[in-house]
């Protein structure tokens, strides 16, 4: 495997077709991801300048006069971790609504411009936003994803793969940013996460809040790790604390706008009265929940069982990865209803598609664990696709009516 950081990137692609008409590409991610790489290796060969806002000067003066300095920048230009500046959206607006060129500006950025509409709203018809996710299991494979297409196209093929065992829970720990997969050993990466959750949340967290006292956020983020693949509950989060639901509330959508959690809202029709409506909770990357509650790859060995919500988280991750290179927008719920039902993931692409995945750390797969997909299906009607159960089996098995059994590392392998 080469260098994690010179490995090619899903999202690669779509960007270099937004560089051809949007005046402004946004690439947003946590930190640490890969977007700095991604905008410079699509840019700089085609003469892009590169600009830093991690430059205290550099901040500084586009701050102070924001217009100015959009005005004084080369014809095409990357600007580094632009949340940073978040006056500097309206400069680029009144640049771009001048003389609108394509690609005249490649930004990246740390925090998720979508949850602040401000900065959003100031390039709404301008800019085009893509998400970089750290790696995929398939990018540092590196095949070309195929799972996704597979799973609405109903082409699964009977046939045996090796079983990931032991290879499981490491991939699980090890987690896809690729400053930690470029550490020679587990706990070099341990380390890595914790100093990462630090640095997070002392720059681009202060960057976004007023809030004074930072010291409770990284006890919450993990807690949310030992409740990752739960359904969301604001009291339980707040019980070890003396703070409100309201600031529980905040603090996640905090963690949330630097991508370091995220809210997997559930997956409903208005009809549907039964069904639960609350969204699931999941860490934005399985290694760095693993590092901050001290788990590695013999704690998964020693008991199986503290394998599966980490399993789920990802599975998540690997799929949102995936997505981020699809044509079709991709969204994904999980599905639970009243009755207890439920799906891990349900996945909704272009016009209404709907395919449902389940996740078991087993290596076998019975009836029973088809419950929830064959609710769903009911659910979904004609618009459903097709429900696959991810296991840690060799088997691809099918059990009829769109249903099937898939070994885990068919998620990235060929075919």
């Amino acid at each position: 495997m080469p260098s994690p950081e010179w490995i090619p990137r899903v999202l690669a692609s779509r960007v270099r077709e937004a560089m051809v008409d949007t005046p402004v590409v946004l690439i947003h991610g946590p930190r640490q991801s890969g977007k700095t790489t991604l905008a410079r290796r699509v840019g700089e060969p085609k003469g892009y300048h590169y600009v830093s806002f991690d430059e205290d000067a550099v901040r500084t003066a586009a701050d102070q006069d924001p217009l100015g300095f959009v005005e004084g920048l080369p014809t095409r230009v990357i600007l580094d971790e632009v949340q940073r500046v978040p006056r500097l959206f309206t400069a680029l607006k009144l640049v771009v609504d001048r003389e609108r060129t394509a690609g005249r500006f490649i930004l990246t950025g740390s925090a998720n411009v979508l949850l602040v509409p401000a900065l959003a709203d100031s390039l709404a018809g301008r800019m085009g936003i893509l998400r970089l996710h750290p790696l995929a299991q398939c990018e540092l494979e590196e095949v070309r994803p195929r799972f996704l297409d597979a799973l609405f196209a109903g082409s699964f093929r009977t046939r045996l793969r090796l079983r990931l065992g032991g290879e499981l829970a490491e991939r699980v720990v090890a987690g896809g940013y690729p400053a930690a997969l470029a550490r020679r050993t587990p706990a070099r990466r341990r380390a890595w996460y914790r100093d990462y959750v630090e640095t997070q949340i002392q720059r681009d967290v202060r960057d976004l809040s007023r809030i004074r006292s930072l010291d409770t956020l990284p006890r919450l983020l993990a807690l949310v790790a030992s409740h990752s693949a739960s359904l969301l509950n604001v009291s339980e989060l707040a019980g070890p604390f003396q703070l409100s639901r309201q600031t529980i509330h905040d603090h996640l959508a905090l963690l949330e706008g630097v991508f370091l959690i995220q809210r997997l809202p559930p997956w409903h029709r208005n009809r549907l009265s039964r069904l639960v409506k609350t969204a699931k909770l999941h860490m934005g990357d399985t290694g760095l929940a693993c590092a901050l509650l001290g788990i590695d790859a013999a704690a998964f060995r020693r008991d199986r069982s503290m394998l599966g919500p980490l399993l789920e988280t990802f599975v998540l991750q690997e799929l949102q990865r995936q997505a981020a290179g699809q044509d079709d927008p991709v969204k994904f719920f999980h599905y639970r209803d009243r009755d207890r039902y439920e799906v891990d993931i349900v996945i909704e692409r272009g016009a209404g598609e709907i395919a449902g995945v389940e996740v078991k750390a087993a290596a076998t797969v019975t009836e029973r664990d088809l419950k929830g997909l064959r609710r769903l299906r009911t659910a979904a009607g004609s618009a459903f696709t097709q429900g696959v159960i991810l296991y840690d089996g060799e088997a691809t098995i099918p059990f009829g009516d769109c249903l099937y059994a898939v070994p885990i590392r068919a998620l990235w392998e060929k075919p």
